[in-house]
């Protein structure tokens, strides 16, 4: 139906067009003079114009959009150049050049601000640039260039969406910090959480006898033919401490700092060697296995660039469902910004069983617990539980507060 308008439009005005040429003519051959032909010859020079650019077709220019990178980080910086091209050097008066963007960056300011009036004239080649400060996080399409043009009196008007689809991913904001595992406080004193020791493959530090259950790969052959006997490198030993997050999808103001703090969290346990796994349940439940290395680290992070706060139920919920958690060896961090009753009494259940449960509360900056809050925390470290409230832009206090206890 909008097509229809549009194109009933253009053909209304182009008749609206003739019918003032005609008009102008007229009055000058019926009235004659100077005035009246000083005015028909003065309209027809715009007449012309107009009446070349209705049969000027902009659907054969082509548009390319050119930036740096696609990945991006929130609140960076995206500058981008639109390059215009045709093949006709129709003279164009004016143009209006505009990005369009996604549902995710439609309402951008930056990008609203970014229309720009151009003054192609014969030029075949024109364009024009635009930034968006601060990305928000997701994942961004930008559609298309649209483009507007006219004659100098208005009466013709075209305007044509090119097509140059771009998508660009913007990863939560993180901030740097040391991850430390986490030592327990009990009412009979401290224990440290759960470990595992693993080998580290990279770095061999000896030779010894082999022994059931030592790796084909490990075998050194030359060191065996030297003894007779079958011997296997000897690793140095490490251990890790596995984590599993829990991150709360629940509608919230604070959602996008509990993403950005459960990124920097992961980047930081995964730096420190450890193995990271990650559950969210947001319009559809996402499980991550525990898993180090690069490979993960984008995964988990891709996986929450694109999260959006839209769980139906609430965390205590959630964390009832997970009912495997109970058997799991690793430490459980829980982050939410919404801290309940309920939601401390599941998360005793599972502490009671792997004794390696985390709970920490996102806050804006400046934002001070409320007195409920409080009650809470007080319940939480009681049962064994280290609850630890984290401020925007102070993540690296965030585990320094839990083991100092």
């Amino acid at each position: 139906m909008k097509k229809f308008f549009q194109k009933f439009k253009e053909i209304w005005k182009l008749i609206v067009l003739l019918f003032l040429i005609l008009i102008t003519f007229s009055y000058a051959m019926f009235q004659g003079g100077f005035v009246s032909w000083f005015l028909f010859y003065s309209f027809l020079p715009f007449a012309l114009y107009a009446l070349g650019l209705a049969f000027y077709s902009i659907k054969d220019i082509k548009a390319e959009r050119v930036f740096t990178k696609q990945d991006y980080n929130a609140g960076e910086r995206f500058k981008a150049s639109v390059v215009l091209e045709r093949n006709w050097a129709f003279p164009l008066f004016y143009a209006i050049g505009e990005e369009e963007a996604g549902d995710t960056l439609s309402g951008n300011r930056d990008l609203q601000k970014a229309k720009t009036m151009l003054f192609p004239g014969f030029n075949r080649v024109f364009g024009f640039d635009y930034s968006i400060e601060n990305l928000p996080r997701g994942e961004h399409t930008l559609l298309g260039i649209k483009l507007k043009t006219g004659d100098p009196l208005g009466l013709i008007e075209k305007e044509k969406i090119l097509p140059v689809e771009n998508k660009i991913l913007v990863y939560p904001a993180y901030q740097d910090m040391v991850y430390r595992p986490v030592a327990h406080h009990f009412d009979q004193g401290m224990t440290a959480s759960k470990e595992r020791v693993q080998r580290d493959t990279s770095m061999a530090i000896g030779v010894r006898e082999y022994q059931p259950g030592d790796r084909f790969s490990w075998i050194n052959w030359k060191a065996t033919a030297r003894r007779n006997d079958i011997m296997t490198k000897e690793f140095e030993q490490r251990q890790s401490h596995d984590v599993i997050i829990l991150m709360d999808c629940a509608s919230d103001p604070r959602f996008e700092v509990v993403v950005s703090f459960a990124a920097s969290v992961i980047r930081a346990i995964l730096r420190k060697g450890a193995q990271v796994g990650l559950l969210t349940l947001s319009a559809e439940r996402k499980a991550f296995p525990a898993r180090g290395g690069e490979s993960q680290q984008q995964q988990l992070l891709y996986h929450l660039a694109k999260i959006q706060d839209e769980c139906p139920v609430s965390f205590d919920r959630v964390l009832e469902s997970e009912s495997f958690l109970a058997q799991q060896n690793n430490s459980i961090m829980l982050i939410t910004a919404q801290l309940t009753k309920d939601l401390i009494e599941k998360a005793a259940f599972y502490n009671q069983r792997n004794g390696s449960v985390s709970i920490f509360l996102i806050k804006n900056r400046q934002e001070s617990p409320t007195k409920t809050e409080k009650n809470l925390r007080a319940s939480a470290n009681a049962r064994g539980i280290r609850l630890v409230m984290v401020h925007d832009g102070q993540f690296a206090e965030a585990f320094s507060e839990v083991n100092r206890g």
